[in-house]
C-alpha cells in the first residue's frame, strides 16, 4: 500500500450500521473505504429485532429481508403475572434477524454498490481528515466513526462525554444466548420483566429464538446467562427455556449509556451506537442506525455535516425521550407494574406508544399526558409540560 490514499470518504467500523453508511454514501455517488479489524462473519451481543421502521430503512438501502428471518407483528410485556400487548399499527411488521444474517445481507450490499471493503485492518488513530493505519494514512473528505459503543473514534475526536460515573452500580448491561424451537410467524416480541432485569424473546426463524437479558450493573454480572435467569426471574421463565437446546455461545455487552457533546466535528461524524445511545431496553439500536445512516448518506453526497447534526438529533429525540421513560419505569418495580397495566388496561395506548417508537409516526401529547396519568407520574400541570416535550 502506497503511503497516503485518497477517498471521498472513510468509514471506521464495519458492523451493521457502517456498512449501512457506507452504502448511503455509495447511493451519493461518493468512493467509500471501509475499514474493520474483524474478520466477517461479526457477531455481537444484540435483541436481534429491526422495528418496522428499520425493515424501512433497510429497503432504502436496496436490503431486502434475507432468509432466514421472523416476522414481527409487535410487543408483549409480562411483569408481575400481568400481560399487556399491541401490534404495531397499520398492519406493518418488523422483523427478527440473526446478527449474521443481517451482517451477510448488507456485506453483500455494499459490495455490489462498490463500497471498498478492508477487513482485518486496525485503524491506529485519526488526523486531521484521514485515519492511520499500518501501511500509512488514508485520506477522505469525510470521516466516519461507526465503531460502536466502544467507539475509539468517538475518544479520538473528543466528541464523548465524560460525565458518566466511575462505577458499574448505575451502568446497564446485556448478554444474548439462542435457543432451537418452533416459532409462528407474526409472534410479537415478548418481554419479561424481573428483579431489576428484562429478559427479550424475540423469534428468528421458524425453529430459532433470541433471548436477550438486560440487567444494572453488580456482582451478578460475573455469573453470565445461567447466573441472571437464577437470580433474577422466576421459576416461569427458567422453565419455559430448561427444555430447548442451545445454539452458539453466549455473547455480552455493555455498558450501554455512552453520551456525546455533538455527532459531528468539522469534516468526522459518529453514526449509530458511536454517536451516543441511552439503553438497549425499547430495541430501537439497529433501527435507528440504519435510519442516521441514510441521514448521513445524505448529507455526505451534500457536503454538508451540519444538516446530519440535525437531522440524527431530530431522529434520536423521541426514541431517546420514551427510551429514558420506560428504563426509568423498569427500575422502579411500583412504577413499573403501573406502566405495564396501564398499556393492558389500553391496547389503543399501547399501540399509540409503538407506532411512533417503532414506526415514526406522530406522538400526540395527550398520549403522553394519558400514560403519566395513568403512571401517577406527575401532577397534571406538570404531566402535560413533560408530555408536550416528549411528543416534539
Amino acid at each position: 500500500m502506497a503511503s497516503a490514499e485518497n477517498t471521498d470518504v472513510v468509514v471506521v467500523g464495519g458492523g451493521p450500521v457502517g456498512l449501512a453508511t457506507a452504502i448511503a454514501a455509495r447511493q451519493h455517488g461518493l468512493s467509500v473505504t471501509l475499514f474493520e479489524r474483524a474478520q466477517p462473519p461479526i457477531d455481537k451481543a444484540c435483541g436481534e429485532g429491526l422495528m418496522p421502521a428499520g425493515v424501512a430503512a433497510l429497503a432504502r438501502l436496496g436490503v431486502g429481508l434475507p432468509s432466514p428471518c421472523a416476522a414481527l407483528r409487535g410487543i408483549r410485556y409480562r411483569s408481575d403475572g400481568v400481560v399487556a400487548e399491541a401490534d404495531f399499527p397499520g398492519g406493518e411488521r418488523g422483523a427478527g434477524i440473526r446478527r449474521t444474517v443481517l451482517h451477510a445481507a448488507l456485506l453483500e450490499r455494499a459490495g455490489q454498490t462498490g463500497v471498498e471493503l478492508r477487513f482485518g485492518v486496525l485503524v491506529e488513530g485519526i488526523e486531521d481528515g484521514a485515519v492511520r493505519i499500518a501501511g500509512g494514512l488514508v485520506r477522505g473528505r469525510f470521516v466516519v466513526g461507526a465503531d460502536g459503543l466502544r467507539s475509539r473514534v468517538r475518544r479520538w475526536s473528543g466528541l464523548g462525554r465524560r460525565d458518566e460515573p466511575s462505577g458499574l452500580a448505575g451502568q446497564r448491561f446485556g448478554v444474548s444466548r439462542h435457543f432451537r424451537t418452533a416459532t409462528a410467524d407474526g409472534s410479537p416480541v415478548e418481554v419479561i420483566f424481573g428483579d431489576r432485569a428484562e429478559a427479550y424473546l424475540t423469534p428468528l426463524a421458524p425453529d430459532e429464538i433470541g433471548v436477550a437479558i438486560l440487567w444494572s450493573g453488580d456482582a451478578a454480572m460475573r455469573g453470565g446467562f445461567d447466573a441472571l435467569l437464577a437470580a433474577r426471574f422466576d421459576e416461569a421463565l427458567r422453565a419455559r427455556l430448561a427444555p430447548l437446546e442451545r445454539l452458539g455461545q453466549d455473547r455480552g455487552s455493555g455498558p450501554f449509556r455512552q453520551r456525546v457533546v455533538r455527532r459531528t466535528r468539522g469534516a468526522l461524524a459518529l453514526v449509530g451506537d458511536a454517536g451516543g445511545y441511552v439503553d438497549a431496553l425499547t430495541g430501537e439500536g439497529l433501527s435507528l442506525g440504519f435510519e442516521q445512516a441514510l441521514a448521513l448518506g445524505e448529507a455526505l453526497g451534500h457536503g454538508d455535516l451540519a444538516r446530519y447534526e440535525r437531522e440524527a438529533r431530530r431522529l434520536a429525540l423521541l426514541p431517546e425521550r420514551l427510551t429514558r421513560l420506560a428504563l426509568f419505569a423498569a427500575r422502579h418495580p411500583a412504577l413499573r407494574r403501573r406502566y405495564v397495566a396501564a398499556l393492558a388496561r389500553d391496547p389503543a395506548l399501547f399501540t399509540a406508544l409503538l407506532g411512533a417508537l417503532g414506526a415514526r409516526r406522530p406522538l400526540a401529547a395527550s398520549t403522553v399526558a394519558t400514560l403519566f396519568g395513568r403512571l401517577a407520574f406527575a401532577r397534571p400541570a406538570r404531566a402535560a409540560l413533560l408530555a408536550a416535550r416528549t411528543a416534539r
